[in-house]
Formats: structure tokens, C-alpha cells, sequence
């Protein structure tokens, strides 16, 4: 088998070609033949066929392109595994490794025959551009420009090769036309004029020089670089060198920089005699201009500089923009450095923040070019002294120079910085300006490059990481500067983080913030940030006044502006998370701003670097550097309108999450959940100054209001938190609003902590209110929760059904679909799948009809729970995967869908699946960690000890179980996890031999199953018992507890191993016969029959 990917797809099989249609399935292949034998993700596939818009069952999608692939190319060549494919043909056989590997092979020997032999074989492999068929897909981007680039490199060092052989003559006509295709590349050229010069024809040589000048001149402004000016003059100087022919080839040393070493001193010497002057550091002369020597180092730009560098050489005009201490000037001054050589006429930087007179800018310029009265040399002309306009007499010096000026600080001087750099750039074609502003000069032709903060580190980063962040390692190297033995540790990197979080990654006030640790610890410094301006106020005595202290850089922004930018500067600081141009129009407009004008200086302060715009996928969003948002609360609160704004602020986003509510029910809850995510910190912080100000009535319209939404993130504990807080405040109004924030409250109180005290209390309210608003319609919430709840206060007791018969008749189809969910799942508590299946399916009719994910997840997670026990393992494994991806198109979701992937990890389990199954428990248990759910984290720790204890790893089983049973131990904790996790604990106890530990943690889990009045759950346990009675001896008990475990189910539950092992060890002691009658009195045992022979009693009601 035989793969090439350099040029059009080409496959052939012994010899004979193979056709693979179709774009998709040839991109497939490339995939895969770029990584040869080795293993690619279903996942990465997935992502690089289909980007950004994979189909609705991707893996499906995957498999069946897999299998048309297999019998094109050979069912031998193609493995799979689950979620990894791999293409079996070793890398040689794809013409893109093959080409690598003799390059490699090439570049080691030191024979330049050989190596041109070997370099030419490699090359042949090309038929046409690398990954031709993929052209434009993101993922051929990176490999196709690292072919292409080794192709060069090869071409160039085979000619290398050639042209030390003195194959000269031979290869006039191949470089001709090489530099014919590519007329900006100087290797090339200078390889032709070598060529041309060994080959007796020196004058073509040099005319290719002043045509390669010329083109360079005309195409980018820039002159020869330093090698091919080289090149050129040791041909003035017949350089013997040039002549060289080697046998050999030093090992990183090509023939054209051997000939360059061994022919300096001559090539400077000619450099003399013709009157240029040389400014590459490498020919030894002084670099002209008046940049001065930096006394710090550069730290976290690299990519900016290299890229900025890259922007000039094509534009005339770059302007870096970026509000005060974002790092403009350095970058300027490091890229000036840079294209020092670059420029015959040098880099001269002209700072502008002295000037006050707009009149001076042109002045200044020749000052700083030492033009003052006097006369530079241009050619054969003078600038005579008698052109007395500053800005004529700068535009005549200037005409014929090949110069890079540096304007800083341009902001306060707009107008007069633009109209300079318009005629420069008129009259001057060899100059090029690089301007520092706070907002752009506005001229034509001028190339923008945002000087963005610097990259701080992600929370809980660790030291050795930490200095990867740019923030960081400018801090750190600032800090040691000033305090000696100053490093980035595992105890102080938390304060550090934070300090450059606070901070904006704004450089200024990284540095003022360093210069603090001279005296202070990072810990000091971070707890000191609330009060920044004071803390950092004490910058370097020689920097400009307004570079000084951090309060210094952002007031003269604020004293650059007019009323009205200063007026939507104050009032934009009230937003915390960002702020869209219609929520800025409501809360901002008023005095000295009327609404129509908020837009146009909402982006004039864009303009300044006062704010920051990012699009994203949806409405543009605005956002204030913490610092510049610190300093509008300031001016905020001097202005004496703060209680106003704010209140507009509160009043605005209330009423957002009120419009948004009902719309979360529905097939819009996407778009809507989209939308309050983006405004959260908007959100929290409007409702959190409404509990500050004890607004009561205004407070529990925003938990009403976000309550569901906070159900559906799964934001659990911070919103129970909020709600509580937030009913305690007096003034409490009893309406419908205060009962829905109580409901949604007391439902996420359940979770954790069961039956607590204040839940009960809640409840007890909500009926209350519920009772007293009889008359009324209730909201569609209210219905069900009031429902729910009231079930969930008679312990879901199976007399409590017939309190759902309102909801399933309701004229809302989600009130209907969670009534029929809910009854669905009492039938199955009690036995009844038959019922609860054709409630299921009603219930998914009804969240069907109006596109309700959260309704459709819940549901389908009901209905696999059904497939796996009645065994059928590769259903449920489909629709757990459907409820889950349901529930992360709402964002993460409610936490009880973590538990479909504790049953999705049991599902895969029993299919073989283990690794997969591992790996997903381990995500799902860090979401669970982060949204603080005890229930969850206990269930996904115990599905983990479950793995581990069929694996046989007792080890990884003990550690797991301690841990789930360490967070549900406590009586108020939820009893049907608790019971679980004791039940797994009996059982890795008995596989020990423990059988005294085993059945008392068998007696305590079935009295917690109790507790929960959940039948499967005792059913659960009972296993356990069966397994206790079969360890005992007494295999006739053990049929009987599992007769009685499948009686209370409803039937055998075939998604529990332990049902399948137990039964199976038990039916071969006792014989079928001896089972079945002992299994078939077991199935005849009710609740109460084992509530007595345990001496247990049933829970009483939590009211009556």
C-alpha cells in the first residue's frame, strides 16, 4: 500500500492505483495517513472532518465513513478501537513521511553529491501543493505549511549542494525561474548572482542586484538585507571565495555562508571603497538613530514584536493603540531596535508627551532628528535654511531618506500627529512611522495593532507553570530586581495570580505592584489591590510624571475627555461583566448623555482604549479594564448620582431575567440561557446591591426570576445561598413571585441535605402562599413545584399519585410532560414499568412539542434506566448519550443529570467499556466538584468503587467508597446514595472474607433504603443480602432476598452485575428446582414483609 498526500490524493495497492471517491472519505484518509500507525481519536476526527458543525449522531457519522473506507483501501490496513482508529501502513509508505525521512537522511551526510543525489529523489516525490484535496480545511493548515516549508528548505539546500559542485552553468536557467515565481526572496537571488558570477557573466550578476533592490524598494520600502548586499559586493571585489567549489559540505555551515566568513574583511573593505555605510551589527558599524539603550529586559511580546515587525515591513503607517501602561512605548521602542539594518537612514524616536502646543509637533520631529538649523546630507542636495515652515523643511530632509520614526504618545496631540504623518508619508516615500496612541490617528492607509494586557494565569496554577504566563514572569522579573532572591513559589504563586488578575495583565502596574515587594510580601500586595491607586503610587523618579503612579496614567485619559465621554466612563463602571450597547442606553443615558448619543461615545471611548469590544458569536459586548472600571466608581461617587444609577442598573437586568424566564421552558431556552450566562456577573452584582440596600420586593423578583435558569446550570449551592439570604430580608412580600424563589430554593436544598429543616420550613411556606392565592393562576412553576413538593412532603408515599391527576390535564404542555415524568417514575418506584414507559412516552411527546431539552434529558434518563434493566445495554448507552447531550446544549446543567453518567458509566462497563467508562466519571466528578453537589459527588465516587471492585482492585475500590460514604454519612444526608454506597461497601467486604463488616453495612444500608421509601433502592440492597446468605451458606435465603429484590422492582434488574454473579452462584449450589421455589417465595415478599423481618419500621410523613 502505497499513500501520497504531496499533491492529489494518490493511493495504490500492489502496484495498482485505487480510486477513493468522495471529499469527505479522501479527507479521512489524508487524516489518518498523516498520522501513520499511530492512533487518532474518534473526538479529533470528528472536530477536523466536520469543524465546527458536526452532525447530530457524529460518532455514528464516523463509524459509517470508517466503513466505507475499509473496503477501498483494505479491511487489513484500518483498525478501530473504541473511540481511536489507526491506519496500519508504516510511515514510509506515505509519500509525506517518506519525503521527511530522506531529508533528514540528506542534511547528515557531508558529501555534497550525495547529497544533492539524495536531496533531488526526495523532491521527486512532489506532484503538486502538499494536501491538495484539503486545501482551505483547518487541519491541513499547520502540516501542509510545515511540508511546504522542508520543500523550500530541501530546493535551497540541494541547489546549496549543486552550486558547491560548481554546477553553475546547469543552474542559471532552474533559479531564473525560480526567482522569476518568487522575485522577494533574497536566498534565491543570491544564489543566481553566484551562480551568474561562477559562470563567467558578472554584469547579469549585478543587474540581478539592482533589480532585486528595485523590486524590494518598490514592493515594501525596505533595502537589500545585509547577506545579499553581501553577495553583491564581494562580486564588485571578485572575491576568490565566490569561485570555491568543495567536495565536502560542513556539517550546518552551507558553501554561501563559508564563502560570506572567509570573505568579511573584504566585503566591508568594498563596502568603504563605495561610499555606503553598512548598519547590520555584523559589519561592525554604529546603528544610526537615537534609540537609547534599554535598562530592563523585555518580557512576554515575542509573538507581537516578531508579527509587528512583519505588519511594517508592509505598511507604512502602524499605530499601536492600548489605554495607559499597556506597554505601547516599549514595543515601539524593542520593534525600532529590530529594524535597526533594516533602514539605511536609521530609527529615530520622537516623544511627544512634553508638548502641549499642537503647533510644536513638527519642530519636535526635527529635533529629534538633530535637524534644528542645520542641513543633512541628501544625495547631492541641501535643505537650505530659508524653508521657514517647520513641517516644509522636515518634508525636504526627509524626501529621500530611508528612515523609521517612532512617534510616541500621540493622544493629546491627534490632529497634528495625523496631518505630520499624512505629509511624511506623501512626500517621503522611504519613511515609515510607527505612532503610539490611546486611539488611532484616523488617516488613510494607517495599519491598527491593539496592544492588548498580558496574558495572566488561570486560577490554581502551580509555580512551575506559572512562569509560562508572561504576566508572571514580567512580575517576577521586576520583583527580583528589587528584592533579592525574589522567586515564584508553590506559596506564594496564589498571590501572584491574583495581583495580575487584579491588575488587568496591564504592565504598568505590574511593575508599580513589583516595585512594592521591596517592602511587602505578594500576599501583602494582593490584599492590599482594593485600594489600588494609593497602594501603587510610587513608579521610577525618571519616567514621565504620568507614567509615575498607576492613579497618574488613567487621570490623564480621563482629562483627554469631553463631558459626555466622562459622564458614560462613570456610568459604565457600575457594570462588572461587561455591558452590550443597548443595556449601556438604558442605564447610562441621562444628564450630560442623552440616549441617542450613548452609542457614538460609547465607541468613541472604544477609540481611546478605554474600552474594549469582543464579538464573539453573539450581540458585541464592551468591557472596562478593572483599573480604568475602579477609577469611574471613584468619579462615580463623587458625582452624587451613583444611588440613581445603580437603581437603573438593578431595574434593568431584573427585568431581563424576568423576560427571560418563561422563554426557559421552551425551544428558545438555549438562546436565553446564552444570554443570562453572558450578563451572570451583571446579574449577581445588580442583586446583590438590591440585599445591600434591603430591597426586598426587588431582591426576590431576581430569585423568581433566576431560579430556573440556576437549576438548569446546576448552580446549586450559590443560589440556594442567595435565595436564603434573600428570604430572610424583612419586608418579604407573600405572593406568587416569593413563592416560586421558596420552591425552586427548597427543590435545590434537597440536594445534599435531605430533609433539613429549613427545606421543610420553605415548603411549608410555599403552600401557604399557594393556598392563599387559590383563587388565582398559578405560573406554570409554581404548579408543578407546589405538586411536587407537597408529594415530596408525604415521602412520595404511593397514595400520593393521585395529587399529580391536575398537572396531567393542565393546558401548558411542559406542566403536562413533567406531570406524566413524574408519575412515570412513581410507577417504576413501585414496580410498574409497563405504566411508567407509557408515561415516559407522553412525557417526551409533550417536551417534544415545545422543544424543552431540560424536560427531553430527564425523560430519555428515565427511559434508559428501563432499557438497561430489561438488559438491553446498547439502547441505554444511546439514549444516556442523548440526555446528556441535550443537557450540554443548556450549558452544564442540572446536577442530577450527572447521575446519567454514573448509569451511562455502568452501561458501558457491562459492554466492556471500562477505560471510557473511567475517564467520563472522572470529568463528571470534577463538574460536581465545582458546583459543590454532595449527591453527585458521592454517587460518581461509588460508581468508581463499584469498577474498581469488579476489576479486583480492592485498593482503588476501599479508596473510593470511604470517599463517597465520608460525604453522605450524615443522617440528613441523601439516604438512597448512602444506602448505595454501604450496600457496595457489604459487598467489597464480603469478597474479603469480611463477613461480620459486610452484613453491618448491608443492615445499615437497607435501613437508609428504607428511609428513602425508594423500591429499587431496597431492591438494590437486598442483593447485598442475597450475597450475605450465599456467603453464609444458606444458598436457599439467597434465591429468596433475590425473588424479593425483583419482586419489589418490578422485574430483574439486568443493568446490576451483582444480580447476574449472585444468581448465577446461587442457582449452581442450589440446582434449578431448588431455586425457582425458593426465588418464586421471594417474589411473593411486599415492603412490609421486609420492614419486619429486619425490625424496621417505615419513616413517618414530614407532615400530615
Amino acid at each position: 500500500m502505497r499513500i501520497g498526500i504531496l499533491g492529489p490524493l494518490k493511493v495504490a495497492a500492489n502496484g495498482h492505483p485505487v480510486e477513493v471517491g468522495g471529499a469527505r472519505l479522501r479527507a479521512l484518509l489524508i487524516l489518518l495517513a498523516l498520522n501513520a500507525d499511530r492512533t487518532v481519536s474518534a473526538d479529533r476526527l470528528i472536530d477536523d472532518l466536520w469543524e465546527d458543525r458536526p452532525p447530530g449522531a457524529a460518532p455514528n457519522a464516523l463509524q459509517s465513513l470508517v466503513s466505507r473506507l475499509r473496503p477501498v483501501i483494505g479491511r487489513e490496513h484500518l483498525e478501530s478501537k473504541p473511540g481511536m482508529y489507526r491506519l496500519l501502513v508504516p510511515p514510509a509508505a506515505v509519500d509525506a513521511h517518506d519525503f521527511e525521512a530522506r531529508v533528514a537522511g540528506a542534511l547528515r551526510t557531508g558529501d555534497p553529491a550525495k547529497r544533492a543525489a539524495e536531496l533531488r529523489e526526495a523532491l521527486a516525490l512532489w506532484r503538486g501543493p502538499a494536501l491538495e484535496d484539503v486545501a482551505g480545511r483547518p487541519f491541513a493548515e499547520g502540516p501542509s505549511a510545515r511540508l511546504e516549508g522542508l520543500r523550500r528548505t530541501a530546493l535551497d539546500e540541494r541547489i546549496e549542494a549543486d552550486l558547491t559542485l560548481g554546477r553553475h552553468t546547469s543552474l542559471i536557467p532552474e533559479l531564473r525561474a525560480l526567482t522569476a515565481a518568487d522575485p522577494l526572496s533574497e536566498p534565491l537571488r543570491g544564489k543566481l548572482m553566484r551562480a551568474l558570477y561562477a559562470a563567467g557573466h558578472q554584469v547579469e550578476a549585478l543587474a540581478e542586484y539592482e533589480s532585486a533592490k528595485r523590486t524590494l524598494a518598490e514592493t515594501l520600502g525596505v533595502d537589500p538585507s545585509p547577506d545579499l548586499e553581501n553577495v553583491y559586493l564581494a562580486i564588485l571585489r571578485q572575491d576568490p571565495t565566490l569561485l570555491m567549489t568543495s567536495r565536502a559540505i560542513p556539517g550546518s555551515t552551507s558553501a554561501a555562508q563559508t564563502a560570506s566568513a572567509n570573505g568579511a574583511h573584504a566585503i566591508q573593505q568594498a563596502a568603504a571603497d563605495a561610499g555606503e555605510t553598512m548598519h547590520s551589527e555584523a559589519a561592525g558599524a554604529r546603528p544610526v538613530g537615537n534609540l537609547r539603550a534599554r535598562i530592563t529586559s523585555f518580557v512576554g511580546r515575542d509573538d507581537d514584536l516578531s508579527q509587528l515587525s512583519e505588519l511594517l515591513a508592509g505598511q507604512r503607517l502602524v499605530t499601536l493603540t492600548g489605554p495607559g501602561g499597556a506597554g505601547k512605548t516599549r514595543l515601539s521602542l524593542e520593534t525600532g531596535e529590530r529594524w535597526l539594518g533594516r533602514v539605511r537612514d536609521g530609527v529615530w524616536v520622537v516623544e511627544f508627551a512634553p508638548i502641549t502646543d499642537p503647533a510644536e509637533v513638527p519642530q519636535a520631529v526635527l529635533t529629534a532628528l538633530g535637524l534644528r538649523e542645520t542641513v543633512w546630507q541628501a544625495g547631492a542636495a541641501r535643505v537650505k535654511r530659508e524653508i521657514n515652515d517647520p513641517l516644509d523643511r522636515l518634508a525636504a530632509a526627509l524626501a529621500r531618506k530611508r528612515l523609521l520614526l517612532v512617534l510616541d504618545n500621540c493622544e493629546h496631540l491627534l490632529d497634528a500627529a495625523a496631518d505630520l504623518a499624512d505629509r511624511l508619508l506623501a512626500d517621503c516615500p522611504g519613511v515609515r512611522i510607527l505612532a503610539t496612541s490611546r486611539e488611532p490617528l484616523g488617516i488613510t492607509g494607517e495599519a491598527l495593532w491593539p496592544v492588548d494586557p498580558l496574558p495572566p494565569p488561570p486560577p490554581g496554577v502551580r509555580a512551575g507553570h506559572a512562569l509560562n504566563y508572561p504576566a508572571v514572569r514580567l512580575l517576577a522579573d521586576r520583583a527580583a530586581a528589587v528584592s533579592r532572591g525574589f522567586a515564584v513559589t508553590d506559596g506564594n504563586v496564589a498571590d501572584i495570580a491574583q495581583i495580575c488578575w487584579a491588575l488587568d495583565g496591564m504592565p504598568l502596574a505590574i511593575e508599580l505592584a513589583a516595585a512594592r515587594m521591596r517592602a511587602m510580601t505578594p500576599g501583602q500586595v494582593a490584599a492590599r489591590l482594593n485600594d489600588r491607586f494609593g497602594l501603587l503610587a510610587s513608579g521610577s523618579r525618571t519616567a514621565l510624571p504620568r507614567h509615575q503612579t498607576l492613579r497618574a496614567v488613567v487621570e490623564w485619559s480621563w482629562d483627554l475627555l469631553d463631558p459626555a465621554e466622562r459622564a458614560l466612563w462613570r456610568r459604565l463602571a457600575v457594570f462588572t461583566g461587561g455591558v452590550t450597547a443597548a443595556s449601556a442606553e438604558e442605564v447610562c443615558a441621562g444628564p450630560e448623555l442623552p440616549r441617542d448619543q450613548v452609542f457614538d461615545v460609547l465607541t468613541a471611548l472604544v477609540d481611546k482604549s478605554l474600552v474594549t469590544i469582543s464579538d464573539g458569536q453573539g450581540e458585541p459586548r464592551y468591557r472596562m479594564l478593572e483599573t480604568i472600571r475602579a477609577y469611574g466608581l471613584e468619579r462615580l461617587a463623587e458625582s452624587g448620582e451613583e444611588e440613581e444609577i445603580r437603581r437603573a442598573y438593578a431595574t434593568y437586568f431584573v427585568q431581563l431575567a424576568e423576560t427571560a424566564e418563561p422563554h426557559l421552558y421552551r425551544d428558545e431556552q438555549v438562546y436565553w440561557i446564552a444570554r443570562l450566562a453572558a450578563e451572570h456577573d451583571n446579574l449577581h452584582a445588580a442583586l446583590r446591591w438590591s440585599i445591600s440596600v434591603g430591597d426586598a420586593p426587588l431582591a426576590v423578583r431576581f430569585c423568581a426570576g433566576l431560579g430556573w435558569y440556576w437549576f438548569l446550570r446546576g448552580q446549586l449551592k450559590e443560589s440556594t445561598d442567595t435565595i436564603m439570604w434573600v428570604l430572610n430580608l424583612p419586608g418579604l412580600p407573600e405572593d406568587q413571585t416569593t413563592a416560586v424563589a421558596m420552591a425552586i430554593g427548597a427543590m435545590m436544598m434537597v440536594d445534599g441535605d435531605y430533609k433539613n429543616e429549613q427545606s421543610v420550613a420553605l415548603l411549608m411556606r410555599v403552600r401557604r402562599i399557594c393556598d392563599a392565592h387559590a383563587d388565582e393562576e398559578l405560573q406554570p412553576t409554581l404548579r408543578v413545584t407546589n405538586v411536587a413538593l407537597k408529594m415530596y412532603l408525604m415521602d412520595w408515599d404511593e397514595d400520593a399519585v393521585t395529587l399529580i391527576d391536575p398537572l396531567l390535564h393542565d393546558s401548558n404542555p411542559w406542566v403536562r410532560g413533567v406531570g406524566h415524568f413524574i408519575r412515570g417514575q412513581f410507577a417504576l418506584n413501585y414496580g410498574h414499568h409497563d405504566a411508567g414507559a407509557d408515561d415516559f412516552a407522553r412525557a417526551l411527546e409533550a417536551f417534544r412539542l415545545i422543544g424543552d431539552r431540560w424536560g427531553l434529558a430527564f425523560t430519555l434518563t428515565a427511559q434508559a434506566e428501563l432499557a438497561g434493566r430489561r438488559g438491553d445495554h446498547g439502547e441505554a448507552v444511546t439514549l444516556y448519550e442523548e440526555s446528556i447531550r441535550l443537557n450540554d446544549a443548556l450549558g452544564g446543567g442540572p446536577v442530577p443529570i450527572l447521575h446519567s453518567h454514573v448509569k451511562l458509566a455502568n452501561e458501558l462497563a457491562l459492554l466492556g467499556e471500562r477505560d471510557r467508562a473511567v475517564k467520563m466519571l472522572n470529568v463528571a466528578l470534577r463538574e460536581a466538584e465545582r458546583v459543590c453537589s454532595i449527591e453527585s459527588m458521592a454517587a460518581l465516587h461509588c460508581q468508581l468503587g463499584e469498577i474498581a471492585r469488579h476489576d479486583g482492585d480492592v485498593t482503588g475500590a476501599t479508596r473510593h467508597l470511604d470517599r463517597a460514604y465520608e460525604l453522605v454519612s450524615a443522617d440528613t444526608g441523601p439516604p438512597h446514595i448512602r444506602a448505595m454506597v454501604l450496600c457496595s461497601q457489604g459487598h467489597l467486604a464480603l469478597g474479603l472474607g469480611e463477613v461480620e463488616a459486610g452484613r453491618t453495612r448491608l443492615i445499615k444500608a437497607l435501613q437508609a433504603a428504607v428511609h428513602a421509601v425508594d423500591h429499587p433502592i431496597i431492591a438494590f440492597v437486598l442483593v447485598g443480602h442475597a450475597a450475605l446468605a450465599l456467603r453464609e451458606g444458606d444458598a436457599e435465603r439467597s434465591a429468596y432476598w433475590l425473588g424479593a429484590a425483583d419482586g419489589l422492582r418490578g422485574s430483574r434488574d439486568q443493568s446490576l452485575r451483582d444480580v447476574l454473579l449472585v444468581e448465577a452462584a446461587t442457582r449452581k449450589v442450589l440446582g434449578e428446582t431448588a431455586f425457582t421455589t425458593a426465588y418464586e417465595r421471594g417474589l411473593a415478599v411486599t415492603l412490609d414483609d421486609v420492614l419486619s423481618t429486619f425490625a424496621l419500621e417505615r419513616p413517618p410523613p414530614l407532615v400530615t
